[in-house]
This record gives structure tokens, sequence and C-alpha cells, in this order.
């Protein structure tokens, strides 16, 4: 990036409830038996937390509520208060309003006052155009630390009563792919022994003159009327398929120009989490043999905006002096690439 180190010095992550695997999903729904299966050979992912209760369809947790977990546990683990903050950067696909935002209201919890807070409107390369934001603030030397925290509730869409029998297919693969989380890293310019550095990030958009592969709704009052014709979460499962790959190997070439890294020469691989089995078929195609793939999709779902703390979560215990880690994100909602890379001095 340039001659000032940005160190990752911690990382927090925070879940709501217990795990509901896809046996639940379909008992609760009553979908048949060929449903779940269809559900782990085609999708892969196998369970998923969600903030809102299946059966009373209680929402149990916020997103604020998440974020303020991560957000705690990230700085407990890098010894910090919110007093020694100096600025917040969160993204997220679904905050809990318009206004306030999700990320004052988290930095109020924290005990953090009287810096900048920037809330990022993104999918699922949010949390890397955040990092991208942070660093940026932190190589001006306006900032020495930078919380930065990324999450989604995507359960806030999910209407427990509905049969969803009769939602088209576009619908219903929202409620396999997506889980609710919340992360959170600490960014510094301080000195931190063994600390990892933030060696390049970059995020592009690459959505001209092409259709939506994803598209959340939102509804207020005025077009209560339309929003009846409307469904409020789609997403074009065909065109993520087909872009996907390609957009993470783009993803990737790039990042790697950038930091005048080889494949051979990288150690660990945080690819994108889409669905369990579009992340084995993009982590093939990607060409890192030698690199262990640090892989959450499965057992969480894809977090969306939390995505790549819970990876770097999984990362820092095992990353070791001289090693070197690759994050790749994809977003389908306008077609964007991101990533990012990381190394031990």
């Amino acid at each position: 990036m340039d001659s000032i180190d940005i160190r990752i010095l911690s990382v927090g992550t925070a879940l709501p409830g217990p795990p509901i695997d896809n046996a639940r999903l379909a008992e609760r729904f009553g979908m048949p038996v060929v449903w779940q299966q269809w559900m782990e050979t085609y999708v892969g992912t196998r369970s998923r937390h969600f903030c809102r209760d299946l059966d009373t369809g209680e929402v149990r947790h916020t997103l604020t509520d998440l974020a303020e977990s991560a957000g705690r546990r990230a700085l407990t683990e890098a010894d910090l208060t919110g007093a020694e903050v100096d600025a917040v950067v969160m993204s997220t696909a679904s905050p809990d309003a318009l206004m306030p935002a999700t990320v004052n209201m988290v930095a109020d919890r924290l005990g953090i006052d009287d810096v900048p807070t920037y809330q990022l409107q993104s999918g699922c390369t949010g949390a890397v155009q955040a990092m991208e934001v942070a660093g940026r603030m932190l190589r001006t030397g306006d900032c020495r630390t930078v919380l930065v925290l990324g999450g989604d509730s995507s359960a806030k869409h999910l209407d427990v009563t509905m049969d969803i029998r009769d939602v088209p297919p576009e619908v219903q693969i929202n409620g396999l792919l997506f889980g609710d989380g919340a992360g959170a890293a600490v960014l510094s310019t301080l000195p931190a022994e063994a600390a990892p550095v933030l060696r390049g990030v970059f995020t592009r958009l690459i959505g001209r003159n092409r259709a939506p592969g994803q598209t959340v709704e939102w509804f207020s009052w005025g077009d209560r009327a339309t929003a009846d014709r409307r469904m409020p979460v789609t997403e074009d499962f065909k065109a993520v398929e087909e872009s996907a790959p390609k957009m993470a190997i783009e993803a990737l070439e790039d990042l790697l120009e950038r930091v005048s890294w080889t494949r051979s020469q990288v150690d660990y691989l945080l690819p994108p989490q889409l669905s369990a089995k579009m992340t084995a078929r993009i982590v093939e195609a990607l060409g890192l043999p030698a690199a262990d793939s640090i892989s959450r999709v499965a057992e969480i779902g894809n977090t969306g905006n939390a995505i790549p703390f819970f990876q770097l979560e999984q990362l820092m215990p095992r990353f070791a002096p001289g090693e070197r880690a690759v994050g790749v994100s994809v977003e389908a909602s306008k077609w964007i690439k991101a990533g990012y890379a990381v190394e031990v001095p």
C-alpha cells in the first residue's frame, strides 16, 4: 500500500442464537425431504443463524446488538477501550434503521464519541470497502486506530408465517444462503509485534450496463400499494453462478499484481462465501493448491458484510511470521469485485 504499515490488532465476531440446520428449516416450513436433500446437494450450506425466532417471528437480536458484541470483543482482544478509538467505519446491507445510522448506535454503546463515523451501504464486498476507507484514513496520519465493523441481519426479511411452497425459487434461495452475523477488526498504525499487516486492499464496481444479480427492497408508507406486488428480496442465482467464479479470478489476479506476490507465495486463501458448493468451485478455479482455504459458509451461511471477519478470526491464531494470506470477495447486487492481502512480517 505504501510505507505506513497498517496492522490488524484483533478481530471479533458475533452470531445470534443457536445454528439452524436444513432439517429444522424443512420442518418449520413443511417442506418435503427432497427439498432438504436439494439444499444439501445443490447449495451445500448446512446451517445458519437468524436474529428472528423461527417459531414466534420475534426479533431476538438487532444488528446493533451483534455489532456491539463483535466490536467489544475486538477492542478487548486489542486491550483497548472505546476512548482510544480515533474513527469507526461500518458496512452493512441491512441497517437497523435508515436513521440513526447503526454505526452510531454501536459507537454509543462502546463508549466511542467525538470521532468520525462512517456507514457504508453495500453487500458482500462491503467489509473490504470499509477496510479500504479505514486504511486511507490511517495513512493520512489523522487517525492511529480505527474500529472496522461489518454485519447483516437478513432474517428481518423472513416471514415465519408464509407458505414458502408458493414462493418463487429466486426468493426461496435467500433463506438458504444467508445467515445473520457481525464482525469487527481493530486496524492501527501503532507498533504491535507479530500483528498481521494489511499489504493491499481494493474494490472495483464492474456492473455498468448489467442487471443487478440481487435486489433488496426497502418499503415505506408511501409505496405500500406497489410493495404488495414486489418481493422484498430476490436473487438471480444462475447469474451469480456464472459470474462469481470469473470475478473471483479477476480479483485475485488484480490483488496479486498490486502487492507483487505470486500464487506460490500465498499460504492462506479466504475465498468468497456465497454458498458452500459455489465456494468450493471458486477455490478450485482460483488455482492456489498450496494455500490453506479458510471457509465458514457451510456452518454459518453467507453472513454478508461480516464474512471477512469470521475468516480472519480463524486465520489469526494460525498466522505465523513470514506467511501471507489473500481474501477475495464478490458482490452480485451490482457486480463488485474486491480483495485484500495480509502478511505477518
